[in-house]
């Protein structure tokens, strides 16, 4: 059981009349309540920049004399008092919409994921399904769903990465120093850490246990780097997605198995299961375990872990999928037998694609198989998803797959800028928007925001993205002496007063990154035009494996060191958590091109869209529900998929030249594009209600979880 005694102070120099700052420091949830972030602007706005907005290394590295200085500030204390009332009476309570709407819910919620994107300061991520599952998280916490998380840290986390000045990605290994990320140790009731034995390897691997709180919702951590474990082992958890098969296989042992064994000795016992993707999988093994030792046979085990079980796939090609020999299987899982009360050959059965039975284990087909609610993320991908998988259920129609759709959102506290934007909304739809966020009608009154103030607070925007483009690249000349191109490939040529189109996200080649590099002739009478230039920030990493995506990075880097674009094409490298949030804050555009049907969802436009920042996307993944005409740019709905590429291009540049560029560049004689503005309160007004994480948790609070969590569906 884990200790519930407070933790040795970690900030002993803080003064008493100012300690809660520790408390508030280690619990992310300041990182999306404004008044929290700018408590800790205020204290000291340069420091809170170098420390990289890590309030943790912050307290830790400023001198008594400026902590002394803030406990006896008035001013400071006033807003001090009422962000730590606010604090303390939110995470304590578990009142809330879920305990509103279920007040008979006993039970308690586990929800797995191989990674999480909570903040900066919290490297556990590598990309979008990180993202979403950070935001979903933190809404869990909002409306006080009774849950518990848990994942793995990354001793080494996914890649930094380098461009190089041919352009080659180099990822940069390095040990992460987490002294002042904000965990904790996990301790026992005597004051020591856990350690728990997954006992699947030989010898056994120890695994340690971290605690992050994100609001209400503790989130633990595994770690396997530990010295009582061998070298391999302590290896399991160094990268985020190890790309040896049989590493990846421990990985998501140590993350399934390993975490259901982490939270039975912490004495919690979930009602409900949630994973996130075919990762945590192995989790449904473990509670099948447990069942069987409570004295099922097998096949009541395998009812009572459906009951209780749900899986988000996110997959939308089968190939996607983690599929391992069942060799390899074999070698780990044999110890399962005599607790199963079963031949493992069952079990494995379970993870077979009838598509492919030869392949091996499927973790998506057998998540599907063990889960009693499965979903995709968007309607799209439902169909995708319910034609891909329709071998598992060959009994039934297509679309009688038992593979429901809950659409993606995106956490507005998190993403919407908080300086600029949040308080215009706060003026002109009432504080109530951030309570309400999902109800269509709060929005109605973007509208009436004067196209004056939604202009400005876009273009500071904007400024604070170059600014940021501008520092990397210098940080990058001073540093390590690339060569002047390379400077300029990183964006710092661009121009603010420039029309900017945006392309941020994984680099893989279904994305098709370069497909507005078509016609380059085109483009490029696009991006020189006298009167209407355009520039174009690209920013992504590729998987250490996907050469296509270096490939493509490559690329675009190369044409970016050439003279005759003019420095209107960026590469900005390093693609994190913060700079996605100037990005998709600052740019004009939001540019999306994946090959359909394979965007799932896709979160980043939506980012954009409650920003201001309209669309220009295929009819794939979210944008087919999002799209209404006037909130932003489609196309691709009917391009003939054997001419695709030079389609969807075309209708790009069309786009640009004949609507968006001339609407853009379209101003009054008080300097404002009006029409463009439009586009831009449509884009708020319409993506920010209805793909929110609070709409998409309420779907799975009222769907899934109420009916296990014992209060029915409210």
């Amino acid at each position: 059981m884990e200790s519930s005694d407070p933790p040795t102070t970690r900030l002993p120099h803080l003064p008493e009349r100012i300690r809660g700052l520790e408390r508030l420091a280690y619990n992310l949830w300041w990182s999306w309540h404004r008044q929290a972030w700018e408590l800790f602007r205020a204290i000291d706005l340069r420091a809170w920049r170098e420390n990289e907005e890590n309030p943790v290394r912050m307290l830790a590295s400023l001198p008594a004399e400026v902590l002394e200085s803030a406990a006896a500030d008035s001013d400071f204390l006033a807003l001090y008092d009422s962000v730590i009332d606010h604090f303390d009476a939110n995470v304590t309570s578990r009142t809330g919409w879920f305990a509103s709407q279920c007040p008979g819910a006993t039970s308690l919620l586990a929800y797995f994921s191989a990674e999480y994107a909570f903040h900066s300061s919290l490297p556990l991520y590598a990309g979008g399904l990180g993202v979403l599952a950070g935001d979903y998280i933190k809404e869990l916490s909002d409306l006080a769903v009774p849950a518990v998380a848990v994942g793995l840290i990354y001793s080494r986390g996914y890649l930094t990465q380098k461009i190089r000045d041919d352009g080659r990605q180099e990822d940069e290994e390095q040990n992460l120093d987490r002294t002042y990320d904000p965990i904790s140790a996990v301790l026992d009731s005597q004051g020591r850490p856990v350690v728990v034995e997954v006992p699947l390897f030989d010898p056994p691997v120890h695994v340690a246990v971290w605690r992050a709180d994100v609001g209400r919702v503790p989130v633990y951590l595994l770690d396997t780097d530990l010295e009582v474990n061998q070298p391999w082992d302590r290896a399991i958890a160094h990268h985020l997605y190890a790309t040896n098969p049989e590493q990846r296989l421990r990985q998501e042992i140590v993350l399934g198995i390993g975490g259901m064994r982490v939270l039975d000795a912490l004495g919690i016992r979930p009602a409900a299961i949630h994973i996130n993707e075919g990762h945590p999988a192995l989790a449904f093994i473990e509670w099948l375990c447990q069942w069987s030792e409570q004295g099922l046979n097998f096949v009541d085990a395998v009812a009572r872990v459906r009951a209780g079980s749900i899986f988000t796939t996110h997959t939308p090609v089968a190939a996607g999928t983690d599929v391992f020999p069942f060799a390899m299987m074999e070698k780990y899982f044999a110890p399962t037998h005599a607790r199963l009360s079963a031949d493992c050959r069952r079990v494995f059965d379970l993870g077979v694609n009838p598509d492919d039975p030869a392949a091996g284990f499927n973790m998506t087909v057998f998540a599907l198989r063990m889960a009693g609610r499965s979903n995709a993320v968007s309607r799209r991908h439902g169909e995708v998803a319910r034609e891909m998988w329709h071998s598992v259920w060959p009994e039934k129609k297509v679309d009688e797959v038992p593979i429901s759709a809950i659409t993606n959102g995106v956490h507005l506290s998190t993403w919407i800028d908080p300086l600029g934007l949040q308080p215009l909304f706060d003026r002109h739809l009432g504080p109530a928007w951030r309570e309400e966020e999902d109800r269509t009608g709060i929005w109605k009154p973007v509208a009436k925001i004067p196209d004056s103030a939604l202009w400005r607070a876009h273009l500071n925007l904007k400024a604070s993205l170059f600014d940021e483009i501008n520092e990397r690249a210098r940080r990058r000349w001073q540093g390590n002496h690339v060569r002047a191109e390379s400077v300029v490939a990183f964006g710092a040529l661009f121009d603010p007063e420039i029309f900017t189109i945006g392309f941020a996200r994984r680099f893989t080649s279904y994305k098709r990154p370069d497909l507005i590099l078509l016609d380059l002739d085109r483009l490029k009478r696009l991006l020189l035009d006298s009167w209407h230039p355009v520039q174009i920030v690209f920013a992504g990493k590729a998987h250490p494996s996907d050469v296509e995506g270096q490939r493509l990075i490559q690329k675009i880097f190369r044409l970016a060191q050439e003279n005759e674009f003019g420095g209107r094409l960026a590469f900005v490298e390093d693609y994190d958590q913060e700079l996605a949030m100037h990005i998709v804050r600052g740019v004009d555009v939001w540019l999306n091109n994946p090959l359909p049907p394979l965007e799932a969802s896709g979160t980043s436009g939506m980012k954009a869209a409650v920003n201001g920042v309209p669309n220009l996307s295929i009819l794939d993944g979210w944008w087919i529900e999002g799209y209404n005409g006037h909130n932003g740019w489609a196309f691709g709905a009917d391009t003939p998929a054997d001419d695709r590429t030079k389609s969807d291009a075309e209708a790009i540049y069309r786009l640009l030249e004949e609507e968006i560029v001339p609407l853009y560049y379209r101003r009054s004689d008080d300097g404002i594009p009006h029409d463009f503005v439009a586009f831009m309160k449509a884009a708020i007004e319409s993506v920010a209600p209805a793909f929110s994480t609070r709409r998409m948790a309420k779907e799975y609070a009222t769907g899934f979880y109420a009916p296990i969590l014992g209060c029915g569906s409210p």
